[in-house]
């Protein structure tokens, strides 16, 4: 069976933001070692369009995020979207009842299976699936945006935590 895991960049004051901070280059070498072993990605249709930027080759890139996207382009892609009527490659999308969906993914799959995107998450807290919690906390406060808990928080119990580089910490919970 599946583990579903929700982890994002998240400022001091609890804002989820990709234009407001970058990881570093020795977090998005832990981000590229995730992409590379994980199952696969649930998005969102917002976090989905914002990603998308990764299925098509940039002459600028480096070799960190030439790796990066192709360990993103080969794993599979579960898109949950009302509004789509297709997606890119190696993506699948996800109608209907989210429950029964989700729950019958996490039954068919082994690994980790990322869950990208706050909205998504709200709904996937609220259904008691999201297995793990990993906020990867920044030293910057933004003082607005989209808040890493979009939806109530869950009770969570601390399970580890570790320095990603010298500003970056990550907290792993787990629902109490």
């Amino acid at each position: 069976m599946a583990k579903l895991v929700f982890g994002m960049n998240q400022s001091l004051d609890g804002y989820v933001d990709h234009t407001g901070f970058a990881p570093g280059p020795k977090l998005f070498r832990h981000f590229i070692d995730e992409a590379k072993s994980q199952t696969g990605s649930i998005y969102g249709r917002k976090i989905y369009e914002i990603m998308r930027y990764w299925d098509e080759d940039h002459p600028e890139w480096d070799a960190a995020e030439q790796d990066f996207a192709a360990a993103w382009r080969r794993q599979p892609k579960w898109v949950v979207s009302r509004t789509l009527d297709s997606v890119g490659p190696n993506a699948r999308l996800v109608k209907g009842d989210l429950a029964v969906a989700i729950r019958k993914l996490k039954l068919e799959q082994e690994g980790e299976i990322e869950v990208a995107g706050p909205d998504l998450a709200s709904s996937l807290t609220e259904l008691g699936l999201i297995d793990q919690y990993r906020i990867y906390l920044h030293p910057v406060v933004m003082g607005h945006g989209k808040p890493y808990f979009a939806g109530p928080r869950p009770p969570l119990r601390l399970v580890s935590n570790d320095s990603m580089d010298e500003n970056v910490i990550r907290l792993v919970y787990v629902p109490a």
